[in-house]
């Protein structure tokens, strides 16, 4: 078949797209892949091992002078939803028009589409078109059910999700019908159950060891675990640096917010502060990921060493633990290496992940960057237990056993007839 993808968002929200697209198109797939980056135009540049086609739509979408406007703004806010709005309006709307001219042209040549669960162009392109849609959720926050709500409560999940799912349409249904009426289309309902997910396949792109499937899920949202894939060619290698400082002493704690790490000056420099700060409390030695450490007055020594990337897959399985923002990839990558969490929280789906990986015992309570210190992020770093260390490769191991790529390759297969 034609299949054609769709994705937005940072490097956590493109790098399962590009595993999905390699495995598609390795299954004997004409695979075509869009790409839209909030924060990045380096995608333009990288070529598939495969075959798949790569598109890169309107990327970046925010200039390095907004985002850190943008960022501050989002860890201010309280409430999700106005947070989810702020970002919707900051991130996605700039790209809107580019991303549904390219989903109606990939919808047109396409047998089957493949989107990211925000990507409500391609839905809209696809449904236009008559043309089967499979959602991807990178997350398993957004699915009602009866049995389990973020709220966490011990009762009420449904009526909780029957508010929470009027409280999105009545929030971001304004997007798409804004799209869908100009197209002289049907007006959703319903965000969450008729945007987010789909009635024919939604891929819930989650290990299983973080993700419980609930009993009354539909069949038609199936669990195919996490969507891995070797070091992409833009990710790089570790450096001569990096290995010179592991070989040095102890395993170091990384440190980083991934995408949400501060690019503008001061902010960069209150983050670098907060991490080497921590660190000289905890008394551990410290990889700690930042753009331009020297311009915010730090220089690395024997006990930190400060750089501006490292692959996740490579560097993570050398370390004790790791102090992230709870992105959903960096959470899964950190749970495969087999190490401990400690996770500052950013946004509220973060906390999500961070209230997760403290369930199953590898990590403490989430932070919050809004309100977190270097004091109470040096007691977290001390506060990782032997327990959390044993436990931590043990549902590594159960993790590696998984193949969340075939998984969702044999699902598309199954929905869409091929063999």
């Amino acid at each position: 078949m034609k299949i054609g993808l769709q994705t937005w968002g940072s490097h956590g929200d493109i790098r399962p797209f590009v595993a999905l697209a390699e495995g598609l198109q390795q299954a004997g797939h004409e695979v075509t892949l869009l790409i839209t980056c909030v924060d990045s135009g380096a995608y333009a540049g990288m070529v598939s091992p495969s075959g798949v086609t790569l598109r890169v739509i309107a990327s970046p979408v925010i200039p390095l002078s907004e985002a850190a406007r943008i960022g501050e703004a989002a860890i201010g806010m309280r409430n999700p939803l106005k947070q989810m709005t702020m970002l919707m309006e900051a991130a996605f709307l700039p790209a809107e028009e580019a991303m549904l001219a390219a989903a109606l042209e990939l919808a047109a040549e396409s047998d089957l589409l493949v989107g990211h669960y925000f990507m409500y162009p391609l839905q809209i392109a696809a449904e236009q078109a008559g043309k089967p849609y499979v959602s991807v959720l990178l997350s398993h926050v957004a699915i009602p059910s009866g049995h389990s709500h973020p709220i966490g409560l011990p009762f009420g999940q449904s009526f909780l999700w029957w508010l929470s799912c009027w409280a999105l349409q009545k929030t971001a249904g304004r997007y798409p019908n804004r799209l869908r009426a100009r197209l002289n289309m049907p007006l959703t309902r319903d965000f969450v159950n008729e945007v987010w997910l789909s009635d024919l396949l939604t891929l819930v792109a989650v290990s299983p060891q973080l993700c419980e499937r609930q009993p009354d899920w539909p069949s038609s949202i199936q669990l195919c675990g996490f969507l891995d894939m070797p070091n992409m060619q833009i990710e790089g290698r570790l450096t001569d640096a990096v290995e010179a400082f592991l070989a040095a002493g102890d395993a170091p704690v990384y440190m980083t917010f991934g995408s949400w790490t501060p690019r503008d000056i001061p902010n960069q420099t209150d983050t670098l502060r907060l991490f080497t700060d921590a660190a000289q409390m905890a008394g551990c030695r410290a990889i700690i990921q930042t753009e331009d450490a020297a311009a915010c007055g730090f220089q690395s020594d024997q006990q930190i060493l400060y750089v501006p990337a490292s692959p996740h897959h490579l560097i993570f399985p050398r370390c004790a633990a790791v102090v992230h923002h709870g992105g959903a990839g960096t959470t899964q990558s950190v749970t495969l290496a087999g190490r401990p969490s400690v996770v500052v929280a950013h946004i509220s789906e973060q906390e999500h992940w961070g209230k997760e990986l403290r369930r199953i015992g590898i990590a403490g309570k989430p932070l919050h960057r809004r309100s977190v210190t270097a004091k109470q992020l040096a007691s977290r770093l001390r506060a990782v237990s032997p327990a959390m260390q044993a436990k931590a490769p043990v549902v590594a191991r159960a993790m590696a056993q998984e193949n969340g790529v075939a998984a969702a390759v044999r699902l598309i297969n199954q929905v869409s007839g091929a063999r």
